[in-house]
């Protein structure tokens, strides 16, 4: 086959390459004809030119050539020869890189012809996201697509730049290894030699990173692959990428201050944004209670208000019974020797001047009230209770919802000037005998009217660090200890002594980084002496001989001089996703699974013979099909 090899792209042309004879390779991005003139979009992924052939002449070349062109359509690969020449000015488009010159072709060559297109290949498609995984392979041909994908392999140099230059080693750990308890179910691999027995995809290389560390490699990254095998929810991936990162001899703040380092080169590299050198902390207990998250939005305000000291001097009896019902909770636990949460009652105050912009001026109806209500059931609440600030800056009263439990002139004001409510204001509240689903559902809530309200500007980007995270949760259905985060974290020093006495008390040295309401990256300083690790698995309800067959090569390496060692793990796909102003890792990843863990485009998982199974040693028994 004849070929015409590029001699240069079509995104390079400009005015002065006018008179030059080129060469490109591309695809037809548009055509249309006009008066015997064919004028060709032609694509690669680093632009488009504008190709002209001109109304057919006398000779039987110039004849075949405008009959080539008349043949052409959308997405033929093609080669096309021909000298730049300038625009005409009526036809120059300053939009377009290349939109001064233009190619007036003398050859083309089609390379492949195409069928025609389950959809068109736009700037964005807006073809259904099933039928853009299926034809994947044309959906990234878009320019956003191309856009991110490029995005994602800057971001992936400049983080290995900037880590090789602070001295970190990329190191690769394995793929296959042992199955070990990491919250999530393991993908898990057969072995043909050893009848029985599973490998495990890894959910982290967090034991290996650690055993690194014993290694004496003070400083190691990975750009590592990561699999979870969880049901469908969210916009998660069964494989994830994360940017994998242990260190030596450190303390918290080193790990913070070298990814805020690391974050800073990344975006000014990428995109050329200034991050602060330092980013916003809140702890874990001040983030429930101001946002009921620890994944906070900062790019809006809205924090969530302590509502119970009002509450307790109202009339509204369902508050007053939160609040009972929680103390009465806390003694009980008490008695057990579990720390728990107290009631809570929380109030939100949204904006009257943000709900009026939002909705052209008028605020907002009892109808979106209990929207917002059915949204907070969701997460446990039993109900969102409301009250509206009117009259005028003088004499601010309440209105409506709940305001009649609550009077007027004292205890108004008291509400009105504790919550910085104002007249045209509305205040949602929710109340609960476990404080935590009172800042949980407002919060949720919070978080819907950013949304609503358009309050999520994805040009910005708003860091913030939460710390001290409690190092075990209780879990009463299976009345024990869980790990919160994961069982290798250093609980803090102050609570070494009482560890085994108040679990529910212990906060880790933990930390996560988030950014725009998405948690970022995860990590902690690890416990590295053999007996604390011993001490954590008992409390976990692991008895020694469980946790030696499970983690014994952990420990065991313990054992021999281990150092103090931290780490923390970003998440690649969702730094890429919010870098790009998406809202789905499927926008950032080159062949991601649809919701389901399916791959329309090559129909995985799929079935395999019996002879495959057989050199397994495998038997495939199938759920029964329900009546």
């Amino acid at each position: 086959m004849e070929l015409l090899k590029r001699t240069t792209t079509c995104g390079a042309l400009g005015k002065a390459d006018i008179g030059e004879k080129v060469i490109l390779n591309g695809w037809v991005h548009r055509k249309r004809d006009h008066g015997g003139i064919s004028f060709i979009n032609l694509r690669d992924r680093y632009g488009i030119t504008q190709v002209v052939v001109d109304a057919a002449g006398e000779t039987e070349a110039e004849k075949e050539l405008a009959a080539l062109a008349g043949e052409l359509r959308n997405e033929f690969c093609i080669a096309v020869e021909g000298v730049v020449r300038p625009r005409p000015p009526s036809m120059v488009n300053p939009e377009m890189p290349t939109g001064e010159i233009e190619v007036a072709a003398q050859k083309i060559l089609v390379l492949n012809r195409s069928e025609v297109l389950p959809f068109q290949i736009d700037e964005e498609s807006d073809a259904k996201e099933e039928t853009r995984l299926k034809y994947r392979y044309l959906d990234l041909r878009s320019g956003g697509m191309q856009r991110r994908i490029r995005l994602r392999s800057e971001v992936c140099f400049a983080v290995r730049e900037w880590m090789t230059s602070q001295g970190f080693y990329e190191i690769e750990t394995p793929t296959f290894i042992r199955s070990t308890p990491e919250g999530a179910r393991d993908y898990l691999v057969p072995s043909r030699l050893y009848p029985g027995k599973f490998y495990a995809l890894p959910q982290s290389p967090q034991l290996y990173k650690q055993i690194l560390m014993v290694a004496g490699f003070d400083k190691y990254f990975q750009i590592a692959r990561c699999y979870r095998d969880e049901d469908a929810r969210g916009d998660r991936q069964p494989e994830f990428t994360q940017i994998d990162i242990e260190m030596s001899f450190v303390g918290r703040e080193d790990i913070l201050a070298m990814t805020e380092a690391l974050f800073g080169y990344v975006f000014k590299k990428t995109l050329n944004r200034e991050l602060p050198p330092h980013f916003t902390r809140l702890t874990f207990e001040e983030a429930m209670e101001q946002y009921g998250t620890d994944k906070p939005d900062l790019r809006f305000d809205m924090p969530l208000r302590d509502f119970g000291p009002y509450a307790a001097e109202g009339a509204f009896q369902a508050f007053k019974d939160a609040l009972s019902a929680g103390e009465a909770a806390r003694a009980v636990a008490a008695a057990r020797g579990i720390t728990q949460n107290s009631g809570g009652v929380k109030a939100l105050v949204v904006p009257g001047e943000l709900m009026a912009k939002a909705g052209n001026g008028a605020p907002y109806s009892r109808k979106q009230i209990e929207e917002l209500e059915a949204h907070a059931k969701i997460y446990r609440a039993k109900g969102l209770a409301w009250m509206k600030a009117t009259g005028t800056g003088d004499a601010p009263v309440l209105e409506g919802g709940v305001s009649k439990f609550f009077g007027e002139g004292a205890l108004t004001q008291k509400i009105l000037s504790g919550l910085g409510a104002k007249p045209g204001d509305l205040i949602l509240i929710t109340a609960d005998a476990d404080r935590r689903i009172a800042n949980t559902a407002l919060g949720a809530v919070r978080s819907k009217l950013g949304r609503d309200l358009g309050l999520l500007d994805p040009s910005r980007f708003e860091f913030v660090w939460i710390l001290d995270f409690p190092l075990f949760e209780f879990n009463g259905e299976e009345n024990r200890w869980e790990a919160a985060h994961h069982m290798f974290s250093y609980p803090q020093e102050q609570y070494h002594a009482a560890l085994e006495r108040d679990p529910g008390a212990v906060k880790g040295d933990l930390y996560d980084l988030v950014l725009n309401g998405f948690e970022q990256a995860s990590g902690s300083i690890r416990i590295h002496d053999p007996e604390l690790q011993k001490r954590i698995f008992n409390i976990l309800g692991f008895d020694p001989e469980e946790a030696e067959q499970k983690f014994g090569f952990l420990t065991g390496a313990f054992k021999y001089g281990a150092p103090p060692h931290g780490g923390i793990a970003p998440g690649l796909d969702r730094l890429v996703m919010l870098m790009a102003g998406e809202t789905s890792i499927k926008e950032v990843i080159a062949f991601p699974k649809n919701s389901f863990a399916v791959s329309p485009m090559d129909d995985s998982p799929g079935a395999v013979d019996q002879k495959q199974l057989d050199e397994l040693h495998l038997a495939v028994k199938l759920p029964e099909k329900k009546p």
